[in-house]
C-alpha cells in the first residue's frame, strides 16, 4: 500500500483524469479501478493531468486533489512522484451535509520534470496560466450544484500547510 509520501520525500500522486480527457476518471478504493465520475461540459478538457494525493483524506471527504502542471501526459492509474509548487485554495456547497467546504487544489510538477525545473512556485507560473487553470475549475463543475469558489493562490509552504492533516495515519502492527 502506497503512502502519501515516497522514500525520498515526493508526494505520491495518482492520476485519475490525463492531460486532453474530456471525462472525469475517479478512483474507487473499494474495489481498486478506475470509473467514470462524469463528462465535462462539451468543448472542455483537462489541461494538465488531474488526480489526487495517495493516502489522504480531504475536508470534502476525497483524497487531496492535486493537478500536475507538466507538459506531458499520463493515464488513469500512473502514480507520479511529484514536488509541491503550491495550490489553489477553494470552497463548495457540500455534498453530504448543509453549508459549504473546502476543495483545495494542489498544484504539483514531477520530481522528474526538467522543462519545468525552474518553477520552484506556483507563482512562476505566467499570471494567465493561474486565469485559465481558473477558469478551467469553475467551468468543470458549472452543471454541478457544487458554487465553487476560488479563495486565492498560495505558494509551496502554505500549500504544504494545506496538505498537513489530510495524511492518513496507519497504524503499525503491535509486536508480539
Amino acid at each position: 500500500m502506497l503512502n502519501t509520501f515516497d522514500k525520498a520525500g515526493a508526494l505520491n500522486v495518482m492520476i485519475e483524469s490525463p492531460r486532453g480527457s474530456a471525462v472525469k476518471f475517479k478512483y474507487d478504493p473499494a474495489n481498486k479501478v478506475m470509473g467514470i465520475s462524469r463528462p465535462l461540459p462539451r468543448g472542455l478538457v483537462y489541461p494538465y493531468d488531474w488526480g489526487f494525493v495517495v493516502a489522504t483524506h480531504a475536508p470534502d471527504g476525497d483524497p487531496m486533489d492535486a493537478v500536475v502542471v507538466w507538459d506531458d501526459t499520463s493515464y488513469p492509474g500512473v502514480v507520479i512522484p511529484c514536488r509541491l509548487v503550491g495550490g489553489l485554495k477553494a470552497e463548495q456547497n457540500s455534498a453530504n451535509k448543509k453549508g459549504r467546504e473546502r476543495n483545495d487544489r494542489l498544484i504539483v510538477l514531477p520530481v522528474d520534470a526538467p522543462r519545468q525545473a525552474h518553477v520552484k512556485s506556483v507563482l512562476d507560473l505566467s499570471r494567465r496560466e493561474r486565469e485559465e487553470l481558473e477558469q478551467f475549475f469553475l467551468h468543470a463543475v458549472f452543471f454541478e450544484d457544487k458554487d465553487l469558489r476560488l479563495l486565492g493562490w498560495t505558494g509551496p509552504d502554505e500549500a504544504r500547510t494545506l496538505l498537513q492533516g489530510t495524511a492518513r495515519r496507519r497504524r503499525r502492527p503491535r509486536r508480539k
